[in-house]
């Protein structure tokens, strides 16, 4: 097997590494009279969807997964191949890579620095400051489940989807006369694997089942329907792999017979068959790996088999939706969406299709749900997927560019649960990265550089060219402040402010005085992976790392402020930030990369470091800063267009931001290439790289609504290929949520709900003419100013809709700022189930519980939560079930229950309420009978 990991891509050249790995591009024929399958149809055309199978191509084979666990689903009619992944399976285990030679040596590194002595800096990095080892590790494969059935030769009406609306791959033909169908989902509430094999003719099914794994594995048949695959993950920098895991598959045939022998599993002349596979791993942190990994592949897999397959997708699909549905988009259609999928990227040069710009939005949000929940580990440079032992780059997490930009869209399009494990991660780095600071700069407070793994390794890695760059935990503690815009939530803040806190204290212990400039520089560090002279990266105070020291100063500052702690830390967060050098214009009318007007030494490369203040921070923008926006402008102009897969998804969102619809859409083309997309969507650098699928989403959303910079920006860069349309369920920092539509690139209606009372600024061009403005929960027209001749500006009030129209513009049904989650599960013949709702206090807080949707032995409930008269920190919510109902699942708060008294508690995500404010917990729960509500419901705030 190739080893390519990022070393031995970078060390091929430190420009253009990437274009050895560039392919000729792949191709597909449209086919005439093409129509897209019902299926397809019916999912609103957000479904992947093929003609053929897979084969051993793993970019055309469907992904799936629910946080924890992944799989490729290839869809071959002969061999059924699921290429499975867990998402703490990494090479390796614990271990310090922190250097303590650094700290005796960075003295003399910053004086060779300023002294412009750069590859002899480069070269006392290299001896002094590199992690041991040299590398981080890799993230791996359990291995394989093949199913085989046999032939396939004869076989018609092939047909094989991924259904984004109930995240299900399926697979449909006829071979013999017998139609045969495949579902596979990974369930979140369940902790499994699913797959579903039908036939439309008893006793036609026959296949085995066996595991393999390129990892040091045994296998075997525990019990008659079950085999398994015991292994350990590898080897990698001479570090051991340590990570132990067990898979198990265990079917359930109607008709017909199931046995397994030495882990072989035979299903013969079945009607239907249900195959469950469960994954423990032995990891529960960067520090222990000792964990009961049989006991939890075990009880997951025991669990499951106590519950029917049609509860089990039943539960999947309400779990999945509760996230999916939250937004919804509509681009138009044009023919172009009845080609197969893989078609229609092949074509999209050529082609009218703005419906693949919506799945394109959607299958984005679709990988984040699928690769990111609440207790997993983040999503890597791969998202959850790898096949290889030694995947390039090692699929890890890349914090120059990588990981900010898998979660840019998960507050903007309201996954904002999805975002959770990244902050799990910073505080495992305020841990290692301390350590790093210690030893390395002799310094307080943590840091973490360019890359980090599951190891939580923050030392400098690859080599000083790429690697000696200081602000990659700076920039991760950003997101704390950017995601608190977004909820208002001040225990998050309060619980993840130590960091910010940390990640500060650092720079201001290692900042030091620039010998000409005067101005406070981080010495060393780069601008990432770019050379400023042949063979020379390193250098003092390049450009993104003022911008953004700034963002983590201010930030600081300002959760300081609102927690009412550390008055002394402000103060010299303020000052330090005071003294970074500014954003510089430089003599080709851009953006200065570093503090001398150095030319890039590739002038097309793929990173734009020094743009980070326009995206994601806002520190550069149109009416605030226009000589910076203008040279913004410059110096993507100077860049050029193309790029790899996940710069092109970067440019997309700097001409968002630059308010240029026309040129983001032309990147967003540009992106939807053969060479830029694999047939099943996945973003390719080349080769696969995730951020490339989420920097699109993210891009797509900043073309329809900003809200950096103080104000809703409503259709900001629309641009004229997307001429009629809606969107709903976008989400803007202060804590709004906004749906939009519009008919020829003119608004017909805004709404705009609010999460806490304020005032908001709305900008947009439906303002310089006539408009409506209603507050929709009592029909009247609120107050207004005019700041400028396209901004209204008006009061709000929690928990309250408005809306904005063009005068005679008759209400949309479509646009809801909170779509209502909904479930394609058979509905449960049930009554209707009447809100239970607590007591409306002056003070405090009351409680409404409402069942959402059911389903034979189950439900979705949700229980919203309104304080009174009064601000509140956290609340409690408690209630007796009536009817032996059992939750399963539950977001947006904790929750125990003893019988049939159940207790959710919420201090840590959206506990705090203004006065007035509310905000929604959700949860699934299983019943048998009845679903009767609970009789009362007591809520006790704090």
């Amino acid at each position: 097997m190739s080893e390519v990991t990022r070393r031995n891509l970078l060390q091929a050249g430190a420009v253009g590494a990437g274009a050895a790995l560039l392919p000729a591009g792949w191709t597909a024929a449209a086919k005439a009279g093409a129509v897209a399958p019902p299926q397809v149809l019916a999912a609103n055309d957000l479904a992947l969807w093929y003609d053929e199978p897979a084969g051993t191509d793993w970019l055309r084979a469907l992904p799936i997964g629910n946080g924890r666990l992944g799989a490729m689903v290839f869809g071959n009619v002969d061999t059924e191949r699921l290429q499975l992944n867990e998402d703490t399976v990494w090479a390796g285990g614990p271990h310090d890579s922190s250097n303590p030679a650094g700290v005796a040596n960075i003295g003399e590194i910053r004086r060779r620095v300023f002294a412009d002595q750069w590859t002899q800096a480069q070269d006392l990095i290299n001896q002094t400051m590199l992690s041991r080892p040299v590398g981080q590790l890799a993230y791996q494969p359990v291995g394989n489940l093949r199913l085989v059935f046999g032939s396939a030769s004869g076989a018609s009406q092939y047909n094989r989807t991924l259904d984004l609306t109930t995240a299900t791959a399926t697979v449909t033909y006829v071979l013999n006369g017998v139609r045969y169908q495949r579902e596979v989902f990974a369930s979140a509430p369940d902790q499994v694997i699913a797959v579903r094999l039908t036939a439309d003719r008893a006793g036609s099914i026959t296949f085995n089942a066996t595991f393999d794994s390129p990892q040091r594995t045994t296998v075997s048949s525990p019990d008659a329907a079950t085999i398994g695959l015991d292994g350990v993950s590898g080897n990698m920098e001479g570090i051991s792999g340590q990570v132990r895991f067990l898979a198990l598959a265990h079917a359930v045939a109607t008709g017909g017979t199931v046995t397994s022998s030495g882990g072989t599993m035979r299903v013969a002349g079945a009607t239907s068959v249900t195959l469950l596979v469960s994954i423990g791993s032995s990891y529960l942190n960067y520090r222990t790996v000792n964990g009961d990994y049989q006991g939890i592949a075990r009880s997951h897999l025991n669990a499951a088999r106590t519950v029917g397959f049609d509860q089990l997708r039943a539960r999947h699909v309400a779990d999945h939706q509760a996230l999916f549905n939250r937004v919804t988009i509509d681009l138009g259609r044009t023919a172009a969406a009845d080609q197969t999928t893989d078609v229609r990227i092949a074509q999209h040069a050529s082609v009218n299709d703005p419906q693949f710009s919506a799945l394109l939005f959607q299958f984005g949000r679709y990988l984040l749900i699928s690769s990111s929940r609440p207790g997993s580990q983040p999503a890597n440079l791969q998202g959850i997927w790898n096949e290889l032992m030694a995947p390039s780059w090692d699929s890890k997490y890349t914090i120059n560019a990588n990981l900010p930009m898998n979660y840019w869209p998960a507050d903007t399009t309201n996954l904002s649960e999805c975002f959770l494990p990244v902050f799990d991660l910073i505080k495992d780095l305020t841990v290692t990265g301390a350590r790093v600071a210690q030893v390395q700069y002799g310094a307080g407070g943590w840091v973490a550089h360019h890359n980090t793994d599951g190891w939580r390794g923050a030392s400098v890695v690859d080599g000083a060219v790429w690697g000696m760059w200081q602000t990659g935990g700076a920039w991760l503690a950003t997101m704390i402040w950017d995601h608190y815009l977004f909820t208002g939530d001040v225990e998050f803040l309060r619980v993840n402010y130590p960091a910010m806190k940390g990640a500060a204290q650092f720079f201001l212990d290692t900042l030091v005085t620039h010998p000409t400039l005067g101005f406070l520089v981080t010495n060393p560090s780069n601008s990432p992976e770019l050379p400023h002279h042949s063979n020379a990266s390193v250098c003092a105070g390049p450009t993104m790392d003022n911008q953004i020291l700034r963002d983590l100063f201010n930030g600081c500052a300002r959760a300081a402020e609102v927690l009412g702690v550390d008055a002394g830390l402000r103060a010299q967060v303020l000052a330090a930030r005071d003294r970074l050098a500014p954003t510089r214009v430089g003599s080709r009318g851009n953006v200065q990369e570093w503090l001398a007007d150095w030319v890039e030494t590739e002038r097309t490369h793929r990173h734009v470091s020094h743009l980070y203040g326009l995206h994601p921070s806002n520190q550069i923008t149109r009416r605030g800063t226009p000589q910076l926006y203008q040279a913004a402008r410059q110096t993507l102009e100077l860049r050029g267009d193309d790029g790899t897969g996940w710069s092109l998804a970067w440019k997309i969102n700097f001409w968002a931001r630059l308010e240029d619809g026309a040129r983001a859409y032309k990147l967003l083309r540009d992106l939807v290439r053969t060479d830029r997309l694999a047939p099943n969507m996945f973003d390719l650098h080349p080769p696969f790289q995730i951020d490339g699928n989420f920097g699109a989403t993210s891009g797509i959303a900043e073309m329809l609504l900003h809200s950096h910079n103080g104000e809703l920006h409503l259709l900001p860069a629309l641009p004229t290929a997307w001429p009629t349309g809606s969107v709903t369920g976008l989400r803007g920092r202060g804590g709004y949520t906004v749906g939009m539509a519009w008919t020829s690139g003119q608004a017909d209606e805004f709404r705009i709900r609010a999460d806490r009372d304020g005032t908001v600024r709305l900008r947009a061009r439906l303002f310089t003419g006539s408009f409506t403005l209603v507050d929709l929960a009592d029909g009247s027209t609120p107050a207004t100013t005019r700041p400028e001749a396209d901004v209204v500006q008006l009061t709000v009030e929690a928990g309250r809709t408005y809306r904005a129209a063009r005068p005679g513009v008759t209400a949309s049904p479509t646009v809801t700022a909170t779509p209502t989650p909904t479930s394609t599960s058979t509905p449960s013949a049930s009554p209707s189930v009447s809100p239970t709702t607590s007591p409306t206090p002056s003070s405090g807080a009351r409680a409404v519980y409402a069942v959402t949707s059911s389903w034979p032995g189950g439900f979705q409930g949700e229980v919203t939560v309104t304080a009174g008269s009064s601000p509140i920190r956290g609340w409690t919510v408690s209630w007796t079930f009536p009817s032996g109902q059992i939750i399963n699942q539950i977001w947006s708060g904790t929750h125990t229950q003893n019988g049939a008294n159940v207790t959710v508690t919420n201090v840590a995500y959206n506990g705090a309420l203004p006065a007035g404010g509310s905000t929604t917990f959700g949860f699934i729960a299983s019943v048998s009978g009845a679903n009767n509500p609970p009789a009362n419901i007591a809520c006790t705030t704090t």
